[in-house]
């Protein structure tokens, strides 16, 4: 399959069928910690919805009627929980996204699985001021959609090193509202070492302040989605990279649930 995939998923706590819409591993950010082979700079091609359609049909139709399940599923996993659109790149770059959503929504629809599953959006957050990817968002709050928007980091030093972005937190803050205010929201942040070290005491200040704003300004974020390293980087500094200890990641979480958010971890 071009744009379909299944994963049985750690975050999602069963199978999750994914929607890839840059099959060209084409992003417009280049996270360190990426696992996309061969990323480059750029947006998603051109989306044949046709071709999208027929593969998410076949794929949910084997899930829920076929032997997928049985076959491929270890006991204990075997329930859909959502379709997610993440993949190889930064999906809201596809000119066709709020198309791409509302055929997600029809075919959910037909497989009697609105408000049953998810709908999920992994995204950097960098187009969400762009109109059509509003109007995607839109459309998926009416079909249990969730945003998770990365924010690895509330400094431009950060951002710079570990999305290769040169992106104003400011600005990404006012993408975070926007998003926040069309569908429920989660912060999605991956923490790691880098060369040995894990984030400093000003990153870790600097994301909690954040966090503080966030409540100050009452945005309606849900929580943070924080997790480690739980495959390697296929990114040039991969070997910069290395997991931090769980207790570092729940001593970070009770940081920021103190200033106000909840947290779920994934190592």
């Amino acid at each position: 399959m071009t744009y379909v995939y299944p994963v049985v998923s750690r975050r999602a706590g069963g199978v999750s069928v994914g929607v890839n819409l840059n099959p060209n591993n084409a992003c417009n950010w280049a996270c360190v910690y990426c696992q996309v082979p061969d990323l480059v700079r750029g947006t998603s091609p051109e989306i044949d919805l046709a071709q999208l359609e027929a593969e998410l049909r076949a794929l949910l139709g084997d899930i829920l009627h076929g032997d997928f399940m049985t076959a491929r599923v270890p006991e204990g996993a075997r329930c859909l929980n959502d379709i997610a659109l993440s993949g190889n790149g930064e999906p809201t770059s596809a000119r066709a996204f709020p198309h791409v959503i509302e055929l997600i929504g029809r075919v959910m629809a037909d497989f009697d699985l609105i408000g049953k599953i998810k709908l999920v959006l992994i995204t950097n957050g960098s187009l969400i001021d762009r109109p059509r990817v509003q109007d995607g968002i839109r459309q998926m709050a009416v079909l249990n959609g969730e945003v998770w928007f990365k924010f690895d980091s509330a400094t431009a030093s950060g951002m710079r090193a570990t999305n290769q972005t040169r992106m104003s937190p400011d600005k990404q803050f006012e993408r975070l509202k926007i998003a926040a205010a069309l569908c429920p929201t989660w912060l999605q942040t991956c923490v790691f070492a880098l060369d040995g070290a894990a984030p400093s005491e000003a990153e870790q200040t600097a994301y909690l302040d954040a966090v503080a704003r966030i409540r100050e300004q009452a945005i309606p974020v849900q929580g943070v989605l924080l997790y480690g390293l739980a495959r390697p980087s296929l990114q040039p500094q991969a070997s910069r990279l290395s997991a931090l200890p769980a207790v570092w990641l729940d001593r970070f979480a009770g940081a920021i649930r103190a200033a106000g958010l909840p947290v779920k971890v994934s190592l």
